[in-house]
């Protein structure tokens, strides 16, 4: 797979990202490389990614909990008070080995310690390959509100490496093919189309639509780097979704569920509010919401459920003047933004979806 290039920094593939990484290290004055990871990383991956890093630097490697109730600005605290008492400096670089929240977390921690030093992503979820580890996003929640605080910077490079797939649960797959699936329903309905029967999936294969979807969320985030139009079409399903994981995340009596479960929800209740305001034809909203609960299970919600959820929308980043704003499919591979959507059309939503 051919390296992507982007604004400031590269999307490297399998054997490309050692090669990438060790000249890296060798080229810049680095004084000190830190590794962030969580246990389940630091068990699985990690062993198998010190093994490809030759170098003469200092390694420390920071270990956090797993888990997205551990994406917050305690957890940050801990990861800069150690690399403090580790010496780390402006001059260090740090690789974050991990998911999502270890990608997002570590590109924070990096941007703000000392205002700024560098930092490599190498993803290890298939959700973080294709979405959270791309386009420069990092960032915390705040309690159980999702990614409330944080910046957009860069990181100088990042490496995915497929074969750390292989260390990853079925449901962690899912959860990464929910991002899938809304790269093509927003920008390519051929790409949407190979999801519609996934039986004897290769490794080739999944190489070949794990590509697809970075440039796809690549092309999207070199029009519209810092979200002021364009970029929002990636927030298809999320805006449902978020408040879902959100209240899923807060409610002791919930099982959590992972993000791309809570997404593939949003997704199916986005869609059938673009049906609803005649975006897409029912013929469509049948061939999605059809795909989706093919691979992900139906999740029960209470009038109570669905109420608190609503509250919690409010807190969407789109959010303009206390309006909730949806991002609607305009047909399959299209999308449209800055949407209204009052709360009864969310209701039908809920119960068209469990139905």
């Amino acid at each position: 797979m051919q390296t992507l290039k982007t604004t400031g920094y590269s999307i490297l593939f399998n054997d490309n990202c050692y090669t990438y990484l060790q000249d890296v290290l060798q080229q810049n004055d680095y004084s000190t490389v830190f590794i962030l990871a969580d246990s389940n990383t630091s068990q699985h991956c990690l062993p198998g990614f010190l093994s490809q890093l030759a170098t003469e630097l200092s390694i420390e490697i920071i270990e956090i909990e797993p888990g997205e109730s551990n994406k917050s600005i305690e957890t940050c605290i801990e990861v800069w008070h150690a690399m403090t008492e580790l010496g780390a400096d402006r001059k260090s670089i740090l690789i974050n080995i991990g998911g999502g929240v270890v990608t997002d977390l570590g590109g924070f921690v990096a941007s703000t310690f000392k205002r700024g030093m560098d930092f490599i992503n190498v993803p290890t979820s298939l959700l973080s390959m294709v979405d959270a580890s791309i386009g420069g996003k990092t960032g915390v929640d705040l309690g159980v509100l999702k990614n409330q605080i944080g910046v957009i910077n860069t990181p100088k490079a990042v490496l995915i490496d497929t074969n750390f797939l292989n260390t990853l649960p079925a449901p962690e797959m899912r959860s990464g093919l929910a991002e899938m699936l809304k790269h093509g329903l927003i920008a390519d309905s051929e790409y949407w189309k190979q999801f519609s029967n996934l039986t004897g999936l290769t490794t080739d294969d999944l190489g070949a639509l794990i590509y697809r979807s970075v440039e796809i969320k690549n092309s999207v985030v070199e029009q519209d780097p810092t979200e002021k139009g364009l970029r929002k079409i990636l927030n298809f399903g999320h805006t449902m979704g978020h408040a879902i994981e959100s209240y899923f995340l807060e409610s002791p009596e919930n099982v959590p569920l992972l993000h791309g479960e809570a997404v593939a929800i949003g997704m199916i209740l986005e869609a059938y509010i673009s049906l609803n305001k005649k975006l897409i034809t029912p013929k469509e909203y049948f061939e999605i919401k059809t795909v989706i609960q093919s691979i992900f299970n139906t999740v029960n919600f209470s009038e109570k459920d669905i109420a608190e959820i609503l509250k919690l929308l409010v807190h969407d980043k789109k959010n303009v003047g206390g309006k909730v704003q949806f991002v609607l499919l305009d047909g399959i591979g299209n999308a449209v933004i800055d949407q209204d959507v009052e709360n009864a059309l969310i209701f039908n939503a809920f119960d068209d979806y469990q139905n």
